[in-house]
């Protein structure tokens, strides 16, 4: 969003609007770092501790309690701005991201996830040259910035992890759908966006949670996940809490992602989400001072250098074209091509 869009915009009460790019940038970037940091911690207790591996089921928990605290905000339907049909294909990737990128940790190790997850803002730049309302091209520094910081993780990943990368194949195989799922669901939030800037963050939020929920109902019928997770967590209620607390921790992270697509893009946002594993892990080691080996400081030096690039302003040609007319044309092309991908979108 530019310009006036920005004025609409604002994170949980705190508005955006009249603030520098590197402010917004700050106070999305940090409601995401707090929500995920405490989602991670919440998984690794569950799925790890009491060995409760229920993706599709704790996905349809935490859709609830989105509702419930989107209605506790005064969010209701009359303040949409898109038609329901806009958010059908968006909850669909939305809801089937979530559920597979948490199952996938009953079949994964730690080391082996994040080996797969760190490389999402790749196919998030590639995606974005295709999909309607985008149409979304970025230089080749772009492209290397990504490169560096996803190698540079990986190394860090694999330098920390006490046992090797655990690879099943339906655990790969969930986590690759999860991968492509993601690499359609940031392009479409910003599809969104760019084609109506009016759209807010608990409108997204909140119609894709609502049309994705039913969406969970088959996969946890048809994999008997249903009655397993009941039966589980009715032995133990107190999982409930957890799962409510993670949700609601989540819940300031996923608008903060919004925030971040709307004002920065999917690629920048993908790429931030990428950078808060290195720093969750660095922030490990500077906490409980583990010590840092060459891998470590190798890992770090591409992650940085990674960011740096990816924080150089774009080059532009200081000699406009010569033809004006001819520029004007192109405009006007491209301005009717926007509006026939809109109403694909829609």
């Amino acid at each position: 969003m530019k310009g006036g869009d920005e004025q609409r915009m604002s994170l949980l009460g705190i508005t955006l609007s009249d603030r520098p790019r590197w402010q917004q940038f700050l106070i999305c970037s940090s409601g995401f770092f707090f929500g995920y940091l405490v989602n991670g911690i919440c998984e690794e207790y569950v799925y790890n501790r009491l060995q409760f591996s229920y993706g599709w089921y704790f996905t349809f928990v935490q859709g609830f309690v989105y509702i419930a605290l989107l209605r506790l905000q005064g969010f209701t339907e009359k303040q949409m701005v898109n038609p329901w049909k806009t958010y059908v294909k968006l909850s669909a990737v939305l809801m089937g991201s979530n559920g597979l990128t948490k199952g996938s940790l009953a079949f994964l190790n730690y080391p082996a996830q994040i080996m797969f997850k760190s490389t999402k803002v790749l196919p998030v730049m590639i995606m974005g040259a295709f999909i309607p309302g985008l149409r979304r091209k970025y230089p080749p520094h772009e492209y290397t910035s990504a490169m560096l910081l996803v190698v540079g993780l990986i190394l860090f990943t694999l330098a920390d992890a006490q046992t090797s990368p655990n690879f099943s194949v339906i655990g790969v195989l969930m986590v690759s759908g999860a991968l492509v799922m993601d690499a359609f669901l940031g392009n479409l939030q910003e599809a969104i966006f760019t084609m109506n800037p009016d759209t807010t963050q608990m409108e997204m939020l909140f119609c894709s949670t609502v049309v994705g929920l039913p969406l969970l109902i088959p996969p946890m019928v048809f994999t008997g996940e249903l009655v397993k997770a009941w039966n589980s967590c009715w032995q133990h209620p107190y999982v409930y809490a957890v799962l409510v607390f993670e949700a609601m921790a989540t819940f300031v992270g996923q608008v903060s992602v919004l925030s971040l697509i709307a004002l920065f893009g999917a690629a920048t946002t993908a790429m931030v989400t990428t950078a808060r594993k290195a720093v969750t892990l660095l922030l490990s080691y500077l906490i409980f001072t583990k010590p840092l080996t060459e891998q470590h400081v190798t890992g770090l030096l591409l992650i940085s250098m990674g960011i740096i690039l990816k924080l150089l302003p774009e080059y532009k040609d200081p000699h406009p074209p010569k033809n004006a007319h001819v520029a004007r044309l192109n405009k006007q092309t491209l301005h009717e091509e926007e509006e026939e991908e809109k109403e694909r979108l829609v």
